[in-house]
């Protein structure tokens, strides 16, 4: 092994301490918008400089970090292809949760994630009705239009609401589009007070979706039912949304499982 290598040293939880401390500074990285220099890493994580500075040289010759000119360090497009490879398989874990909602309620279900400023479906199982909606996996759309996308932006402050809308504009789907950053703002608030957004005819017409935040994701995600109008009322929501949070939490408890303590 090269001198310069960081040692392989036993950490607290049995594994690899260079490797712990690699992918803490690349989801520090995540948190911190994706781009970071040496010294904010360092009083972030704690780390001494030297250390970081030779993960830092490892993950950039690995392709997962690039330095940029100005010398700051910005995640690499290796990280890309793992993206999408673990938002597939996330996908897959959720496939029989979101079965489980297409029998108990009869709609498609959904599932999705935050990637950047927009929400990308991950995976979906349609409803057995003849008039049914359908996303294509892979679509992506912006999230003041989608019941999904409140509930996602519903778990970020306000701020980060508000830069993610002014980068985004709010471009209206249907007339019932909101289109206004602090009115939608304050319709995040009451998803977070209620637990649940819905989206009423603001991404196409006809159409009612109902959605939740999973809880304790890895990354920002959320599941949802959408049908006609005519079938998802209010009065089908009060039936439909503590199954949604129950699911929900379920599916979370079951990708933490997935995760080593």
């Amino acid at each position: 092994m090269p001198s310069s290598a960081e040692p392989r040293t036993p950490s607290a939880t049995g594994g690899v301490q260079s490797l712990e401390r690699a992918f803490d500074l690349l989801e520090r990285m995540a948190d911190a918008g994706g781009e970071v220099g040496l010294s904010e890493l360092a009083t972030s994580s704690g780390l001494p400089l030297p250390t970081i500075h030779r993960l830092m040289r490892t993950l950039v010759a690995s392709g997962y970090v690039r330095q940029q000119p100005n010398r700051r360090y910005a995640l690499g497009p290796r990280l890309i292809r793992l993206g999408e490879s673990s938002a597939r398989l996330l996908g897959t874990w959720a496939r029989p949760y979101l079965t489980r909602l297409v029998d108990e309620t009869g709609e498609t279900a959904n599932m999705a994630l935050l990637d950047g400023d927009e929400v990308v479906y991950v995976a979906q199982v349609p409803s057995r009705h003849s008039v049914r909606m359908f996303t294509e996996v892979g679509r992506r759309v912006l999230p003041h239009t989608t019941g999904v996308g409140k509930a996602l932006l519903a778990q970020a402050p306000d701020d980060e609401v508000r830069a993610i809308l002014g980068r985004t504009g709010m471009p209206a789907a249907t007339e019932k589009t909101i289109t206004a950053p602090e009115v939608f703002v304050d319709a995040l608030a009451r998803v977070r007070e209620t637990g649940y957004a819905v989206d009423d005819n603001e991404q196409e017409i006809g159409v009612r979706c109902l959605a939740v935040p999973v809880p304790g994701s890895p990354t920002a995600a959320a599941i949802s039912i959408s049908g006609p109008a005519g079938r998802v009322t209010e009065e089908s929501t009060e039936r439909i949304v503590p199954l949604l949070k129950q699911i929900a939490a379920e599916l979370s408890a079951a990708l933490a499982s997935t995760t080593p303590s």
